[in-house]
């Protein structure tokens, strides 16, 4: 019996064994020649080359300078300091502008017992600075040479605010997208963040083999990384050609085709240079920007907030015509009118007399909109001017984009907890109180009121050469809207070319005839209790009005969008319009706008009388 339980023992050891032993050769086999081939096979990841941004001329807008970074061998912070030292020295000695005490500081940073990999000290130096050097470096044992690229901006601060720029990459950035761990930059601002996915590209790899020493001993295979270029709708030399109208002053502008929405032209003002921000700048030139009256840093295109002025009047019109009031109705303006024991004045301090829809607009009176609106309540004309785009989002291609402020009862109630008043149903007809809006919604909104098309902004052409269609495809306006555009257009005509128009003297020199809508966006309070109000011009820079003025053109013929806004400039007429007027007339001489049809309705429409 004892014989029979120590055979069992041994029989059943043997069993285990050889099922060990076959475990082992045999079913993983397949699990360790993986980890073998891991051993023997690396695979390395190439970043993509970041894509180039053109215009619409194919003038390049971003690109990649050519360079070298230069690497130095790892685990030589400790022992081997002097090794590190010497050579950081020999770095710093060639190149004078680099800091020898950061670049061992971005070493030890990045140096570990558990990293093989050469260390990156130097990102970026110009091909052309460095090339006299490249021999002696490639040569030396501890340190590695490597072409590298850095995004530049040619034309430096030139439609900044659509550009945008790329920066250095955060764990933020590489939690959210892992291709910037090996890129090490982002975009940041502007079309370089907007479009970032399509310009970073997608990484190329190769399967190496490698010896015991991690030595590359020959390529198994290779793929090779890829990247987009995009080319903007943006005329550089129109461009220009605004930027120098713009001048000294800060707000913004928008030059936008009325065919599909296409910007060839728009600045927010003032402009800043990109190159700084691809490396980084100090915090000195950074406090520098924030800290600027005029904001630099903002994109006003899409994040300044404005009270829209008289500019919304054309829009309130709509929403009484919408609610059962006529173009023909009219309304007495002495120049004040009272509601709850408060006088709300009219900017025309002996009032306009009688005024009708038409008359209103073109003469912008504050009373017509004052008892139109009371006639017809918050509540009727808000829907209406959010289906015109102000309190939504226009989606233009910027990133960011902000949605102002319709002002409504519900807003009002979600946001402080009260009641409305008559009073700011007034107040929000001309545009003021808490109404704020953009430029890129107030030139949707006057996009709309010149085609009765829903058009969105954008600044994309095509990628790769593969053009994108931007052509709308739904309308803003219901038919009856649509019925009584055609009066709303002649009053913004009249306001650029009637003898009382607000900005008829200010179009004297343009060869366009437009549609226009001027206005003033209040930045402080003015008392209505004030029978006579001050004038802008006593008032301290940052107190005085923001001047707005939006119009489309040729008014027979409908093809452009200018849209403008000039921080503290006063009324928008005088401000803007010759501004304006001076653009029209470029786009002319450059071919974008041909006058024959507006030149052949105006003939016909003559004829008639």
């Amino acid at each position: 019996m004892r014989m029979r339980i120590v055979f069992s023992v041994i029989a059943l050891f043997w069993v285990i064994l050889l099922s060990r032993i076959y475990h082992l050769s045999v079913n993983s086999n397949e699990y360790y020649n993986e980890i073998a081939e891991q051993n023997a096979v690396k695979i390395q990841y190439i970043p993509p080359v970041r894509g180039i941004i053109f215009d619409v001329k194919d003038r390049p807008m971003a690109i990649n300078r050519l360079g070298f970074s230069i690497l130095v061998k790892p685990h030589l912070s400790g022992m081997k300091s002097e090794i590190l030292d010497s050579e950081l020295n020999h770095i710093g000695g060639l190149f004078d502008d680099l800091n020898v005490t950061k670049l061992k500081r971005e070493y030890i940073k990045n140096d570990s017992p558990y990293n093989q990999e050469f260390i990156n000290v130097v990102e970026f130096i110009d091909y052309d600075k460095f090339l006299p050097y490249f021999a002696s470096l490639s040569l030396r044992e501890n340190l590695r040479i490597e072409p590298a690229s850095k995004r530049h901006y040619p034309y430096n601060d030139l439609a900044s605010h659509i550009i945008g720029y790329v920066g250095r990459a955060n764990q933020k950035d590489i939690e959210s997208d892992p291709l910037t761990k090996l890129t090490n930059y982002t975009g940041r601002s502007g079309v370089e963040r907007y479009y970032n996915s399509v310009l970073q590209g997608v990484e190329g790899s190769k399967r190496i083999k490698v010896n015991a020493l991690n030595e590359e001993i020959e390529q198994m295979n290779f793929t090779a990384p890829h990247s987009k270029n995009i080319k903007l709708s943006i005329d550089l030399e129109v461009q220009k050609f605004v930027a120098d109208v713009f001048g000294e002053d800060a707000g913004s502008v928008i030059v936008m085709s009325l065919k599909d929405g296409a910007i060839i032209a728009a600045g927010s003002f003032p402009e800043y240079d990109l190159n700084p921000f691809v490396l980084g700048i100090s915090q000195k030139e950074w406090n520098d920007l924030v800290k600027d009256v005029d904001h630099p840093f903002t994109n006003k295109l899409v994040n300044g907030l404005y009270p829209p002025g008289s500019i919304v009047k054309m829009g309130m019109a709509l929403a009484f015509l919408d609610n059962g009031m006529s173009k023909y109705d009219s309304f007495y303006c002495s120049g004040s009118y009272e509601l709850g024991g408060r006088k709300f004045r009219c900017w025309k301090t002996y009032g306009h007399g009688n005024v009708n829809m038409n008359t209103a607009i073109r003469e912008s009176c504050d009373d017509y909109f004052y008892k139109g609106s009371q006639k017809v309540g918050i509540d009727a004309i808000v829907p209406i001017l959010e289906r015109m785009g102000f309190g939504t989002k226009t989606n233009v291609d910027l990133p960011n984009e902000f949605v102002g402020t319709l002002p409504s009862r519900e807003w009002k109630m979600r946001k402080y907890g009260k009641a409305w008043f008559q009073g700011e149903t007034l107040i929000t007809s001309i545009g003021q109180g808490n109404f704020l809006v953009t430029p890129m919604q107030v030139a949707k909104y006057t996009a709309g009121l010149a085609t009765g098309l829903n058009i969105t902004p954008h600044f994309l052409k095509s990628i790769d050469g593969v053009d994108v269609d931007f052509t709308p495809t739904d309308d803003a306006f219901t038919e009856f809207e649509k019925s009584q555009l055609p009066a709303i257009r002649h009053a913004m005509y009249e306001v650029a070319n009637h003898p009382k128009g607000t900005a008829n003297r200010h179009f004297i020199g343009s060869v366009v005839k437009v549609a226009a809508k001027t206005g003033t966006a209040q930045v402080v309070g003015i008392s209505q209790t004030e029978k006579k109000r001050m004038q802008e011009e006593d008032m301290a820079y940052l107190q005085r009005s923001h001047a707005w003025m939006t119009t489309y053109g040729p008014y027979e013929d409908p093809q452009y969008v200018v849209t403008m806004v000039i921080e503290h400039g006063g009324h928008g007429g005088s401000a803007a319009g010759p501004k304006i007027s001076q653009i029209y007339n470029k786009l002319v001489d450059m071919g974008y706008i041909n006058l024959e049809k507006s030149i052949a309705a105006d003939a016909k429409k003559q004829g008639k009388k």
